[in-house]
């Protein structure tokens, strides 16, 4: 491929984070699951606010929301642009983008998929045919009706973009899965039947729905790509790239009223920063998943913290195409010879919780019985020697040489390389590689790469993450399974997990699958991410959101959280 083909197309391809927890590197999830203990003697985080709850500050009061002021909200990073069709969004691009656009589906604080801007979501028997019925009266912010020919037209975009299409292409037909039934009715089509597909629709930007007023307008100018326009509760002002933009309320909006006059989102890349500008009162509410900042806010007694650590995991790839790696000795040997209880403690900053898995504890999917293989130098360096003897041309005097590649520079990152090389060390020649966060996700999506430290799963609902993992997304040379493992009965397993509609019976797939990750050895977890959504006392109703139908909504999805019911009392 073209190098500027390439280089272009990963610029895109950054976008495939959004459709789970999937991100190279970053910034570094709890409910009251996240707090279960999970019996490995690693940290464990307390006073955790409920995901989906009103936040700490709102409990037991009786105050009634205020119209106007500003609230100044801090981003971890920035991406290329707004367009849910178009764009990268992660973390930061979600946020900004959730209070101009709203989603087909909603999650609630049970982590359910409940209708938001689709009234009706309707299977047909077996699931492979989704009826979605929107809610009549609703314009996007230039006065274009919402209706099946607007939703269509963002979705159909979506699936014909190089990057988002990648992930959509895998569940949607061939062809034109998007079918108008009426003015405000449409269907989706799906390759293999799906239960829980509206959770797809929820909290991820497939379910964004744009006008198609703009959308038209901005594949003619591309500049209009930072301008978004959305049915949502803020209407697009002004936006200077990685610096600051300016929304204001949307006074027409249809789910309830909007209190905050002005939404500013600035850029401050450095967690502890960004945790210094809100203690001080330069800004009023922020999120970080870097431990050290969430220890310093949550020792302020004048910031409110909802946290959660439900969502994506802290994790190495390990490359099973290529030597020494395809080997599954070398894997175990890597397994053995990590320093994870170091990991969780030195880096942790006492707020991380250890993951052995993709699931918390306290998930009804956790596998409780599920431990890595960590911590054990003396087994990893007779793996070694064993795999050694039988590959020499990948070893150096006795060890296994190996490039670990992460993104930087960065002070974390080198803390976090160093650490993982001394433990390593003992059965391996380690070499660091650290470059560009973009450079970093291109080698990881076309394969060039022997362990890459990255974030990924911790999707809400589980069966988002089957882009991750099956057999079809590991094969073509820009693939979504990054391991390229390919396993038919993990394939099986994953199908049966994501139509099971006995809950006891799916959290049981789950647990087997998590076993089976584990017994493959591709995945290095360290700890799952800590994500905090922090305010000054003055800001209420973050986590207050609701469904057209009253329903509680969950208060943040790996780091984006909501503004529609927000408000500040000075």
């Amino acid at each position: 491929m073209h190098t500027t083909n390439r280089r272009r197309l990963v610029a895109l391809l950054v976008t495939t984070c959004l459709l789970a927890a999937a991100c190279g590197g970053g910034d570094s999830a709890s409910d009251d699951q996240g707090a279960a203990d999970g019996n490995d003697g690693s940290p464990t985080p307390t006073s955790v606010t409920a995901v989906g709850t009103a936040e700490p500050d709102d409990s037991g009061t009786t105050s009634e929301p205020i119209a106007g002021g500003t609230l100044r909200f801090a981003l971890n990073g920035e991406d290329d642009g707004l367009n849910p069709a178009k764009s990268r969004l992660s973390a930061p691009g979600l946020t900004i983008a959730s209070a101009v656009f709203d989603t087909l589906t909603a999650f609630d604080k049970d982590g359910n998929a409940v209708p938001y801007l689709a009234k009706t979501v309707t299977p047909n028997d077996d699931y492979t045919v989704w009826t979605i019925g929107l809610r009549s009266g609703i314009s996007f912010h230039d006065g274009t009706a919402l209706n099946a020919d607007a939703a269509i037209k963002t979705l159909q975009l979506q699936k014909a973009d190089p990057t988002i299409g990648l992930a959509v292409r895998t569940f949607v037909k061939v062809g034109d899965p998007f079918v108008k039934v009426d003015d405000l009715t449409f269907e989706i089509l799906l390759n293999e039947p799906w239960v829980y597909f509206p959770a797809f629709m929820a909290g991820l930007q497939f379910g964004m729905i744009a006008s198609p007023t703009w959308l038209e307008a901005a594949a003619a100018n591309p500049a209009l790509n930072q301008e978004p326009v959305g049915t949502g509760p803020f209407r697009f002002e002004s936006r200077t790239k990685d610096s600051i933009t300016r929304l204001v309320r949307n006074d027409d909006y249809w789910n309830g009223p909007v209190y905050l006059d002005t939404l500013e989102f600035e850029i401050v890349p450095d967690g502890e920063t960004r945790a210094t500008l809100l203690v001080e009162g330069a800004l009023d509410a922020m999120h970080t998943n870097e431990a050290e900042a969430i220890e310093v806010l949550r020792d302020d007694d004048t910031i409110e913290n909802a946290l959660d650590d439900t969502g994506d995991e802290q994790l190495d790839l390990i490359n099973t195409s290529r030597p020494p790696f395809d080997d599954i000795r070398a894997r175990k040997a890597l397994t053995y010879a990590t320093p994870q209880d170091n990991y969780v403690t030195l880096l942790g900053a006492g707020q991380l919780l250890r993951a052995d898995q993709m699931f918390a504890p306290g998930s009804p999917f956790h596998n409780p019985a599920v431990v890595q293989e960590t911590d054990q130098p003396e087994m990893a360096v007779a793996m070694a020697a064993e795999y050694c003897a039988d590959a020499p041309e990948n070893c150096t005097n006795g060890k296994i040489d190996m490039i670990r590649q992460t993104s930087g520079p960065s002070v974390g990152q080198t803390r976090e390389a160093d650490l993982l090389k001394q433990g390593w060390s003992v059965a391996f020649n380690v070499t660091t590689s650290m470059i560009p966060l973009d450079d970093h996700i291109e080698d990881v999506i076309f394969g060039e790469f022997q362990v890459a430290d990255w974030r990924q799963f911790g999707a809400v609902d589980p069966s988002e993450d089957n882009v991750w993992l099956l057999c079809k997304t590991a094969t073509s040379a820009v693939a979504l399974n990054f391991p390229r493992f390919c396993s038919p009965e993990r394939d099986a397993l994953l199908l049966d997990a994501q139509n099971e509609l006995d809950p006891a019976r799916r959290a049981e797939l789950y647990q087997e699958l998590a076993a089976m990750v584990n017994q493959d050895y591709v995945y290095l977890f360290y700890a799952h991410t800590l994500w905090d959504i922090a305010m000054r006392d003055n800001v209420h109703g973050l986590c207050a959101r609701t469904s057209p139908e009253g329903v509680a909504l969950r208060c943040q999805v790996n780091g984006r959280v909501f503004f529609d019911k927000a408000w500040v009392d000075g």
